[in-house]
């Protein structure tokens, strides 16, 4: 797409921050003599975030405060619960800046897990929220730098509806070619797309492999969190308060799952296709996922949360 007279845009990334934050604060698990602590659900998340264009130079503003929940477990199998206190992540503040608390909750006993966490678990939660700083910048720095009226050009990411980028002078447009495997969206645009394979091997049954993908309980289970889940051919479901959400297009079972799958922070209705095929192998099962119609620069991000909310969280969970 060319763009001319373009001074000033500005575009909202509050949703998509949101869901990142949520992403990057449950992958905190710190492990020691003590125990093993991990961030276990995310009970505030208040804040705001955008992105302004101002004659090519791009300015981040973001503001937002956060608390956790941390369940710690010792080495003797005892459980303490706490909570992580964020206050001033924001533009003005570096990683280094931040305020980072941890507490147990009122109604546990003293623990060395508490020492854990403020050795080890600050350090990750300021890592994690640096990390989100940066994905930030990486993420939009290329669709933000529009073209101007020297006609240097640029490509400009799909937008959702939501986030539609806003303009002070008139645009004016003309058909841009499209990258490798395009997918359409709601809004008429068409995004750069990409695919990849998964393989995971679960020490259990295919049957029971499979229940624990299409049962509404056992997803609330291993993602710690309210899910909504209609396991039948054309059922949708919701899981980690919205942030992952489809519906099941094929089910075989015991044998194959299909869905249409998307993160919230996608292109509007924009969802790639997700094939989990359970191949018995006796005492286990391997699952050989195929992902098609990822959006552009959402590959590891995307293959990251498979590996850590479905495959990990399942095996912490159910032991297999």
């Amino acid at each position: 797409m060319y763009w001319r007279e373009l001074f000033w845009t500005e575009r909202d990334v509050s949703s998509w921050s949101s869901d990142l934050l949520r992403q990057l604060l449950l992958s905190v698990r710190v492990e020691g003599p003590e125990g093993v602590c991990q961030v276990t659900d995310i009970n505030k998340l208040e804040g705001e975030a955008s992105i302004n264009n101002r004659k090519g130079k791009l300015f981040y503003f973001f503001e937002w405060q956060l608390k956790a929940n941390w369940l710690g477990t010792s080495c003797s199998g005892v459980k303490y619960r706490g909570t992580v206190d964020v206050s001033n992540l924001s533009d003005e503040n570096n990683e280094d800046d931040l305020d980072i608390s941890v507490s147990l909750c009122r109604d546990q006993p003293s623990t060395p897990l508490l020492d854990l966490m403020k050795r080890s678990g600050i350090k990750e939660v300021r890592k994690v929220l640096g990390r989100y700083t940066h994905e930030l910048k990486s993420e939009f720095s290329q669709g933000m730098i529009l073209p101007t009226a020297d006609g240097q050009k640029s490509s400009a990411p799909a937008l959702s509806t939501k986030n539609q980028v806003k303009t002070c002078k008139t645009q004016i447009s003309s058909s841009t070619k499209s990258s490798s495997s395009p997918s359409p969206c709601s809004t008429g645009v068409r995004i750069s797309t990409c695919s990849f394979l998964l393989t995971e091997t679960f020490l259990t049954s295919p049957d029971e492999l499979y229940r624990t993908f299409i049962s509404q309980e056992f997803a609330q289970a291993f993602t710690r969190s309210a899910a909504t889940l209609d396991g039948w051919r054309g059922g949708r479901f919701q899981l980690l308060d919205g942030s992952i959400s489809g519906e099941f297009t094929d089910l075989v079972p015991d044998q194959r799952i299909e869905m249409r799958w998307r993160f919230r922070s996608w292109p509007n209705e924009h969802y790639a296709t997700i094939s989990l095929e359970l191949v018995d192998q006796g005492d286990e099962t391997e699952l050989r996922m195929v992902c098609r119609g990822v959006p552009a620069g959402e590959e590891e991000t995307t293959k990251e949360g498979w590996r850590r909310f479905y495959f990990q969280a399942i095996k912490q969970t159910f032991g297999f």
